[in-house]
């Protein structure tokens, strides 16, 4: 099997669907003897913020010396960024060894596994083999059936907020998507919550008292942010003073207090993480896509906004970074996405607009977005491909001197990438 062929036999998964369930990868595992259970977890669930909180908190166990494991959902530009090992992607040579050991396994099993359960088989797998000492565990999606929920033990179960999203499979309201994120939860092992919601807040703890597991939500009346820039953020929170963030966004700060709470929950169960870790890792974390600075002539920034509560947030950066002036977008949405609330949003911050389609069969289309976002009051024009819409938004934004903010999907960041290294 080469790399290529491994990759398809992993998307290529046309098995008929499946009525969500921990029984497939529960088989599978067991199958593989059950690599989960040699690996320690940090199990993390959320709406936002779960994938900044893993690669922070990853960045401050590894520069503590630990060898960790991350496995992160979707992937922004390689699918091996999905399960990573100290910072470095799955290697093509091992991807393919060990998906050639679980193939035949997960084909022959008469109720086979979904592509994402056979992903997190593969990761578990790869995890084992190197020892790593801790893996940062993304849930895909909601949380009480989402297939890394075989985990047995976590030494943190870790809630990052909730918010509406994904509606049609979680349920359409807070209380209800919060309670299937609970589901993470085990019993003894400690929870945090780093949301702002009460009523998921209600939720989340009555979940935890049922299972016996301590309770902590983070308290961002002792999170003090002392400058946010476009050369990074200083802050303070609770005990851990002049930190340091590479991270962008008005949002990360409350996302480094949540790492920040998880950190002293990991020091009470006696992992040995100095002060200078803490301040080093968060000081290099990198997470590609969350208000990333990509480009300096003209100030390009790519944040993968795309749901409205993201949108919110992204809005509330680019005021505090820019001001009363208004930017560019480039910008694509998906059709199961609140658009209109969305354009209504980007509306208060945005001159222009130049849509694209993004690559997904969700997409809406460049003209559809286009038009909605004119009703919203900004000048839009939609355009054929990605690389058209970046080209005419690029000059345009140079020409005139103004920002330009890519947002709305992730998808579209793979396909920029090049371009931005490009101009």
């Amino acid at each position: 099997m080469t790399y290529s062929q491994a990759i398809e036999y992993i998307h290529g998964i046309n098995w008929a669907f499946c009525k969500p369930g921990l029984e497939r990868i529960g088989a599978l595992c067991e199958q593989l003897g059950h690599p989960e259970r040699d690996l320690k977890f940090i199990h993390v669930a959320g709406t936002n913020g779960k994938g900044s909180f893993c690669s922070m908190t990853e960045s401050v166990l590894r520069a503590a010396g630990y060898k960790t494991g991350l496995y992160t959902s979707p992937y922004i530009r390689e699918f091996n960024e999905r399960m990573q090992i100290c910072g470095q992607n799955i290697s093509n040579d091992e991807l393919v060894e060990i998906t050639e050991y679980v193939r035949p396994i997960a084909d022959a099993m008469e109720d086979k596994p979904t592509e994402f359960e056979l992903i997190t088989a593969i990761a578990f797998e790869y995890f084992r083999r190197n020892a790593c000492d801790v893996v940062i565990l993304e849930a895909g999606l909601g949380g009480r059936l989402d297939s890394t929920n075989i985990i047995r033990h976590p030494c943190l179960s870790v809630i990052t907020g909730i918010a509406l999203d994904h509606t049609a499979i979680l349920g359409d309201t807070v209380e209800l998507i919060a309670a299937e994120k609970a589901g993470i939860i085990k019993d003894g092992a400690p929870v945090l919550y780093g949301g702002d919601s009460e009523e998921a807040r209600a939720v989340i703890a009555q979940t935890a008292a049922e299972r016996g597991s301590a309770f902590t939500a983070v308290d961002y009346n002792r999170l003090t942010v002392h400058s946010a820039t476009l050369d990074g953020t200083l802050l303070d929170y609770a005990a851990h003073r002049d930190i340091r963030l590479s991270l962008l966004g008005l949002y990360q700060p409350k996302n480094a207090a949540v790492v920040l709470s998880a950190i002293d929950l990991l020091r009470a169960q006696g992992m040995d993480i100095p002060e200078s870790a803490v301040r080093e890792g968060l000081s290099r974390a990198v997470w590609h896509a969350r208000f990333e600075r990509v480009g300096s002539d003209p100030l390009v920034i790519f944040d993968g906004a795309h749901n409205p509560q993201g949108i919110e947030q992204a809005v509330r950066s680019i005021r505090h970074y820019f001001g009363d002036n208004k930017v560019y977008l480039l910008t694509g949405v998906l059709r199961d996405k609140d658009y209109t609330g969305i354009a209504a949003m980007l509306s208060t911050v945005a001159d222009r607009a130049f849509t694209l389609t993004p690559d997904s069969p969700r997409a809406l289309s460049a003209a559809e977005y286009a038009a909605v976002l004119q009703q919203a009051g900004v000048s839009a024009t939609a355009y054929s491909s990605i690389e058209a819409a970046f080209r005419a938004a690029h000059a345009a934004a140079k020409a005139d001197g103004v920002p330009l903010v890519c947002l709305g999907s992730l998808y579209v960041y793979a396909s920029l990438c090049p371009l931005f290294a490009a101009v």
